[in-house]
């Protein structure tokens, strides 16, 4: 009747106990804890981590790129006087004074006026008296060979635009790249928690069964045998929930890695929060979202999107080293006193009197230097064309192989999930032979651990599959590693 009442005894803790430990209620949180989701954690970092803060400067210092090139078509006003006196005589006194629009078109217009006075001025910039030795000019400038099509200011002005380009890329592929740690770390910040409320109510439970053991020992209703048994499992429950709750501490100070407040100083995760598990979108294992991915990789993945801006830009510096093969050749036109004189009066336009007209020519004659230049642009060209062939592959392939992870853990968890009911299901049962007598509380012990063992397993799983899920996004260069 003594073993009879012990059996009975430890059945009726052992079922009481465990049915208040489902594993469902691991995610029940008390009223006490407030969530901290992953997005939570994105939008924290986006707005005050400072590595994040780091890669916006990129932003600007293409902004600032683009600031530079322009300074090439800024007006430029220019002005040289000459003078000289000697033995009290004015030899000349030569001031020459001009406003130039620099354009897209190169054309530069120009206007100005000069004035040159004294004994010994040169004949070729002598001004009549009548207008009191002063002439205004306007005219252009414009290149008809080399130069007309792109020239060094424009190439600057399109090499400065992609390099704004180039950063937003770059900036993306950064900031990915620290989320997806960020993301990896929340996830095993996630299963550390779980996994230390797992241990943790079975460590209470065997703390119950071996008081309980212990207590029908000293009523002589239990062997010491039985006493030293339910004292190991309670010491070994205590060990692993101690092991991690070590492992949860620590995901919990590497997560705080990525908090800082509005004014840059770090912030530490309190203990009222823990994260929390969305429902997973079955969606994402579709064989279209793997398409969609794909295809968003092709177009807008960062490591892409760069060399796509560097052949751009090689096809600039092409374009720019093949106008080098054509001869200079430059036109300057100017207007002399037209459409108004000095002394304030309007003449019509005339092209055949009082201009001034110009023309420059040279060339290389074996042009070496500028054929050798379009030649090693036009290998980069090729040499950066086979990189984001092989890139692209590399990329795609990525994305494949984390797709199959994906759906690979997506199975093992469903595997894993019906394993730790099974054993769920043989603890009862033993408990049933317990009941019957056909059972002991060591057989009863190995059942609970195999239990335990594969729920917690389960929560390694479902945290593997939600870092898959991050390096899924990061592979196909999701931006901000947000799918939606």
């Amino acid at each position: 009747m003594k073993k009879l009442s012990v059996v009975l005894l430890l059945f009726i803790t052992v079922h009481t106990s465990y049915a208040q430990n489902t594993f469902d209620s691991l995610f029940v949180l008390p009223d006490t804890i407030t969530a901290f989701t992953l997005e939570n954690l994105y939008g924290a970092m986006l707005k005050n981590h400072p590595i994040i803060k780091q890669t916006n400067l990129l932003t600007e210092i293409a902004q600032q790129e683009v600031r530079f090139a322009k300074g090439a078509f800024d007006p430029k006003l220019e002005s040289t006087l000459n003078i000289k006196e000697y033995d009290d005589k004015v030899y000349y006194n030569e001031w020459n004074t001009s406003f130039t629009v620099p354009i897209w078109f190169p054309i530069d217009p120009k206007i100005g006026f000069e004035r040159n006075t004294g004994s010994f001025v040169n004949p070729e910039n002598a001004l009549p008296s009548s207008d009191n030795f002063l002439q205004l000019f306007t005219g252009i400038s414009l290149p008809i060979g080399r130069g007309l099509f792109t020239d060094e200011r424009r190439a600057a002005m399109q090499q400065a635009k992609l390099f704004t380009e180039l950063a937003e890329a770059e900036q993306i592929k950064l900031i990915n790249k620290i989320l997806l740690e960020a993301a990896k770390e929340y996830w095993q910040w996630y299963y550390s928690f779980y996994n230390y409320r797992l241990l943790d109510k079975n460590a209470i439970i065997a703390q119950d069964i071996f008081s309980r053991v212990k207590m029908n020992a000293d009523l002589g209703e239990a062997s010491a045998m039985d006493t030293i048994q339910a004292q190991i499992i309670l010491q070994q429950r205590l060990v692993d929930k101690q092991e991690a709750y070590l492992e949860f501490l620590n995901s919990t100070i590497r997560i705080s890695n990525y908090l800082w407040d509005d004014v840059g100083n770090p912030l530490q995760l309190s203990d009222n929060v823990a994260p929390i598990l969305s429902q997973t979108e079955s969606s994402l294992l579709a064989v279209t979202t793997l398409q969609e991915l794909t295809a968003q990789a092709r177009e807008r993945h960062p490591e892409l999107s760069k060399l796509n801006v560097k052949l751009n830009q090689l096809e600039v510096d092409r374009r720019l080293a093949a106008e080098y093969l054509k001869p200079k050749l430059n036109l300057n036109y100017n207007f002399l006193n037209q459409p108004i004189t000095p002394n304030g009066e309007f003449n019509s336009f005339t092209f055949i009197n009082d201009y001034k007209f110009g023309l420059d020519f040279s060339m290389p004659i074996l042009i070496r230097k500028e054929r050798a230049k379009l030649a090693q642009t036009k290998i980069k060209i090729k040499g950066t064309e086979y990189e984001r062939t092989q890139a692209e592959r590399e990329i795609i392939n990525e994305i494949n192989a984390t797709f199959n992870v994906l759906v690979n853990t997506n199975n093992i968890i469903g595997q894993q999930n019906s394993m730790a009911q099974n054993y769920d299901r043989l603890l009862r049962a033993e408990i049933i032979n317990l009941e019957n007598g056909e059972s002991d509380l060591f057989k009863i012990n190995i059942q609970q651990e195999k239990l335990i063992q594969s729920q917690s397993k389960l929560l390694k799983l479902m945290a593997d599959y939600e870092k898959m899920k991050a390096t899924l996004y990061w592979a196909a260069g999701v931006r901000n590693l947000n799918f939606n």
